[in-house]
């Protein structure tokens, strides 16, 4: 069985390893246009503001180690066209230049995504960078370095965690977002009014609600960001407004979302024989509503690529959907969220109810009790789970994977008053938080 991989990062190492361990007579050809494979980008506000010592440690596999399984990897290789009817694909030798042909029996498509790149006066200026993969994190790091004044543009978990980091390193820093409030797709209000408000004590300027609309310069370097509202000087402009698939190799070749997300079925298959997508550049259930949504988290794509693996000759194991589960550290502050927030629920016209619950993690006798808020959204009339958001300086963000599951399993507000959670005074009450959440909509 002769199995090309196109892109090679989160989903395409985790289909590619775990190929290669079920099917040891599997013939595995990855092509992948960068010289390097699998980097952590999530790692990359980390990285710049020095967490992270040592960039080699947001690799989590390499050429070698997949030469190790017995899989080729061609490294500055694009695949420039694919027949797939006849299930061949042409190649090009980015280093060479040099053009050929190869032939596969399965092909898996996990070219991921790319960040979006807005059509805006003086976007090509000098000092406009992306965040995106490692070239971009040391251009980030090595420019950052000379820059008084950065300037971040997207207020996402990109954006935001990158706006720490430069705080962090002494930096004036900017935050810029069309929104009026930062991580609106994860999280409410009141959520993120903690959050803004950190920022400003820590004098990182928001400025929400505003859409930049042009960069000047001087010398060919960017030297101020100008928006529908105002303007501000910057030595250093990072780009973080979002995320598109990159598929267009197959458009008109594959069925696809309206923005280039590759559809697939629960076995990761295209709407080709033969052809599997995963990651960034596929769709996945959306399990709040049931829709096949764009949701590029790595935690998708690497389940996604394993699922691949299981399901390459015959479908064997289903994808469960996802509830989009994600956290982010703001300072002190530990915060979570899964599925749908109240905001974005109704925003899909469902009618839901709401509990948000303030109070200490474990009792007041323990030396300390720091106090956490967790809110859950629930729809009105079945009353089944449909997201929830936490915030606390104790790390209780594991609370969200616990309700990731309740979503997944279509538990009520009911039934998540009663679960069965351990009780030990070091770590939370005789009524666990989510308990005390659910028994408070009552």
């Amino acid at each position: 069985m002769k199995v090309a991989v196109i892109g090679c990062t989160h989903a395409g190492t985790a289909a590619i390893v775990n190929t290669a361990k079920l099917y040891k007579d599997a013939e595995i050809t990855v092509y992948e246009r960068n010289d390097n494979i699998s980097f952590l980008s999530c790692g990359i506000a980390l990285y710049v503001g020095g967490v992270v010592k040592d960039p080699q440690g947001l690799f989590y596999s390499s050429p070698e180690a997949l030469a190790e399984l017995g899989v080729k990897t061609k490294m500055s290789h694009d695949v420039l066209n694919i027949d797939f009817d006849n299930k061949k694909l042409k190649v090009k030798n980015l280093k060479t230049g040099e053009e050929f042909e190869d032939s596969f029996d399965k092909l898996i498509i996990t070219t991921g995504s790319w960040p979006i790149i807005p059509r805006i006066e003086g976007i090509d200026l000098e000092n406009i960078l992306l965040s995106k993969n490692f070239y971009h994190s040391n251009t980030i790091i090595e420019k950052a370095k000379s820059a008084k004044k950065i300037t971040v543009v997207g207020a996402g978990y990109i954006g935001v965690e990158l706006v720490e980091a430069f705080e962090m390193n002494g930096k004036e820093v900017t935050l810029i977002d069309s929104m009026d409030r930062i991580l609106n797709k994860y999280l409410d209000k009141e959520f993120t009014d903690i959050a803004e408000e950190t920022f400003k004590e820590h004098k990182i300027k928001l400025a929400l609600g505003e859409t930049v609309s042009k960069f000047e310069g001087k010398d060919g370097k960017v030297t101020k960001v100008i928006t529908n509202k105002g303007e501000y000087e910057t030595d250093l402009v990072i780009l973080c407004i979002g995320f598109r698939p990159n598929t267009e190799l197959f458009k008109g070749k594959l069925d696809m979302l309206p923005n280039g997300a590759i559809i697939v079925d629960e076995y990761m298959r295209t709407s080709r024989e033969d052809i599997f997508a995963a990651g960034d550049s596929a769709t996945v259930v959306y399990n709040p509503t049931g829709k096949v949504e764009y949701i590029p988290l790595a935690t998708n794509a690497v389940r996604m690529g394993t699922l691949i693996a299981r399901n390459l000759v015959k479908p064997t194991t289903k994808h469960l959907g996802t509830q989009g589960t994600s956290g982010i550290k703001i300072y002190d502050y530990n915060i979570a969220s899964t599925g749908l927030t109240e905001e974005s629920a109704k925003s899909a016209g469902l009618e839901v109810k709401t509990v948000t619950i303030t109070d200490n993690y474990r009792p007041e006798f323990m030396p300390t009790f720091d106090e956490a808020t967790i809110k859950v959204v629930y729809e009105t009339e079945s009353e089944r789970i449909l997201g929830a958001q936490l915030i606390s300086k104790t790390d209780l963000t594991q609370l969200m994977n616990t309700m990731s599951v309740v979503i997944q399993n279509k538990m009520t507000i009911d039934e998540l008053a009663f679960v069965d959670f351990f009780f030990q005074p070091h770590f939370n009450k005789p009524w666990n938080l989510l308990n005390i959440a659910a028994l408070s909509a009552k």
